[in-house]
C-alpha cells in the first residue's frame, strides 16, 4: 500500500480478490457501507488494480477539476469506449480540447432551444397512442420517446425508420454487456467469443453502419436542415480543420447514449417518484394549471416551471444517471497530504454523496422542495454532480434539463400515472442507472379544467 493510504480503515476482502466480488454483486450497497462505515478515503482491492474511494467533497471537486492531471483510462471507463468510441465522454488530452472546441458551436443555447417544439411535439405524438387504462412499462416508452428526439435533433431522421431501431437495439445489447462485465468485475475478457461478446460485437457492426450511411448520405447531399450533424459537418478548427467520418462517428454515439439514455433514466424515476408522493404531484399540477392552463409548454415557460425543474433535480438526485465516477492519476500524486501511486483508481459516487444526511436533511426522502432558494449554489463542490463538474461537466447539461421538464410537463398535464401494486422497483446499475425490471404504470387521462 502506499505510503499514507494504509492508515485508513477498510473493508475486509478476499485474500485473493480483495473486494472485486462484493462491488461487482451490489455496487449501490458496497458503496455505501464503505462510506458510512470507514473514513473519507476508503483503500479498496481488486483484481488487478488497486483503488480507494473518495467521500470527501473537496477531494472529488479536486480531481474533476483537474483533468489533466487524472485519466479515465480505468476499466470501466475502457468498457464504455468500446462503444462510443473517442467521443467527448471518453477522449483527453489535446484531443478532448479540440474536440469541446468544435463541439461548443453545436450547444449554443439557440441551436438547443429550436429543439424545445420537436420535444413537446414528439410528446404529444406518442400521447396521441395512449390509451384510457392502458398498463405501460413507462421506462420503455421515455426510451423510445427520447430516443425519437434524439435522432430527430441529431440526424433529422424520423424514428420509424430502420436506423432508429437498429440504435436502440444496440444501446440495449450494450446495457446487458456493460452489466455482465461488471458483473465480471471488469476482467480483461472481452475477446472471449462469449455469447454477449458476440452479440454486442454485431450489434455494434449494425449502429456504425447505420450511422457511416448517414454520414456519408449527409456528406454527398450537402443538405443541411439544421440538425446537430450538419452542425457537426461545418464545424472547424482554428486550422481549417473539420471531423473525420471517424470522429463523427463517435460523437454522434456519444451524443445518441448521453441524450437519450440518461433522460429517460430521470423521467422513469419521475414517474415513480411521483406516483409514490401524491403531494408533490398535486402541487406539480397547480404549477403547470398556473403557468401553461391547457395549453403546451414552449422554452419560454421554463422560468416559470420552476416547480418542475426542481422535480427533476431531486430525482437526479435520487437517482443520478452515473452512479460512481472513476479517474486515475496520471502520475504519482499528493492529494490532500496523502500519497497515491500512479495506476491508482479513484472511485467516486454521485449516489453515494447524493444521498449523504451530511448534506441533505432526509436524504432517502423525495423532497423537491429542498431546491427552492438555490441549494445547489449552497452545497459544497463535489457534493450534487449529476452530470459530472469541472472542465470536463456535461456539454449536454441544458439540453438534457430543458428536454427532462418540458416532457415532463407535456405528460403530467394530460396523463396520471399510476404504479401497479407488487412490483420490483429497484435500480439496476449498468452504465447508467436504470431500472431492473421496468417501472409498469397504468395510464389513467387527466380531465381538462376548462
Amino acid at each position: 500500500m502506499s505510503n499514507g493510504l494504509h492508515q485508513f480503515p477498510r473493508p475486509k476482502g478476499s485474500l485473493l480478490l480483495g473486494n472485486t466480488f462484493d462491488f461487482a454483486k451490489d455496487p449501490l450497497g458496497f458503496l455505501t457501507h464503505c462510506a458510512e462505515d470507514y473514513g473519507e478515503l476508503v483503500p479498496l482491492r481488486f483484481l488487478f488494480s488497486s483503488a480507494c474511494l473518495l467521500t470527501q467533497p473537496e477531494h472529488i471537486e479536486h480531481v474533476l477539476k483537474h483533468p489533466e492531471l487524472f485519466t479515465k483510462n480505468t476499466p470501466a471507463w475502457q468498457a464504455v469506449r468500446s462503444l462510443v468510441g473517442d467521443g467527448l465522454l471518453t477522449s483527453e488530452g489535446s484531443f478532448w480540447s479540440r474536440q469541446r472546441r468544435l463541439m461548443q458551436p453545436v450547444f449554443h443555447q439557440q441551436h438547443i432551444a429550436a429543439y424545445g417544439e420537436t420535444m413537446v411535439l414528439y410528446a404529444d405524438r406518442m400521447l396521441q397512442t395512449w390509451q384510457e387504462g392502458d398498463v405501460c412499462d413507462i421506462h420503455q416508452a421515455m426510451m423510445q420517446l427520447t430516443l425519437n428526439i434524439v435522432t430527430k435533433t441529431l440526424f433529422n431522421v424520423d424514428m420509424a425508420g430502420a436506423t432508429a431501431q437498429t440504435i436502440a437495439q444496440t444501446l440495449e445489447v450494450a446495457m446487458e454487456w456493460f452489466s455482465s462485465r461488471r458483473q465480471q468485475a471488469f476482467l480483461p475478457l472481452t475477446g472471449l467469443p462469449t455469447p454477449i461478446n458476440r452479440r454486442y460485437k454485431q450489434a455494434l457492426q449494425t449502429m456504425d453502419q447505420a450511422i457511416y450511411a448517414l454520414i456519408q448520405q449527409r456528406r454527398q447531399s450537402g443538405d443541411n436542415p439544421g440538425d446537430l450533424l450538419s452542425l457537426l459537418l461545418q464545424a472547424q478548427d482554428e486550422d481549417g480543420s473539420r471531423m473525420s467520418d471517424r470522429q463523427l462517428r463517435d460523437e454522434l454515439s456519444t451524443l445518441i447514449l448521453a441524450g437519450h439514455e440518461t433522460t429517460a433514466n430521470a423521467l422513469s424515476w419521475v414517474w415513480m417518484l411521483l406516483a409514490q408522493n401524491p403531494p408533490v404531484e398535486r402541487k406539480l399540477m397547480g404549477e403547470l394549471g398556473t403557468v401553461l392552463g391547457d395549453r403546451s409548454p414552449t422554452l419560454a415557460d421554463l422560468p416559470q416551471l420552476r416547480y418542475t425543474e426542481q422535480i427533476i433535480k431531486e430525482a437526479l438526485r435520487l437517482y443520478p444517471p452515473l452512479f460512481s465516477l472513476a479517474r486515475s492519476p496520471i502520475q504519482d500524486y499528493d492529494l490532500d497530504g496523502y500519497h497515491i501511486p500512479t495506476g491508482y483508481i479513484l472511485l467516486f459516487s454521485p449516489w453515494v454523496m447524493h444521498r449523504s444526511a451530511r448534506y441533505f436533511t432526509n436524504p432517502l426522502q423525495f423532497q423537491p422542495e429542498r431546491w427552492e432558494h438555490d441549494l445547489e449554489k449552497q452545497l459544497p463542490k463535489g457534493v450534487y454532480f449529476p452530470f459530472g463538474d469541472g472542465p470536463r461537466v456535461c456539454m449536454g447539461k441544458s439540453f438534457a434539463l430543458m428536454e427532462a421538464v418540458l416532457l415532463l410537463a407535456t405528460i403530467a398535464q394530460k396523463w396520471q400515472l399510476t404504479l401497479l401494486p407488487d412490483q420490483l422497483l429497484a435500480p439496476l446499475p449498468s452504465m447508467t442507472l436504470r431500472p431492473k425490471a421496468g417501472i409498469t404504470v397504468r395510464l389513467t387521462k387527466r380531465i381538462a379544467t376548462h
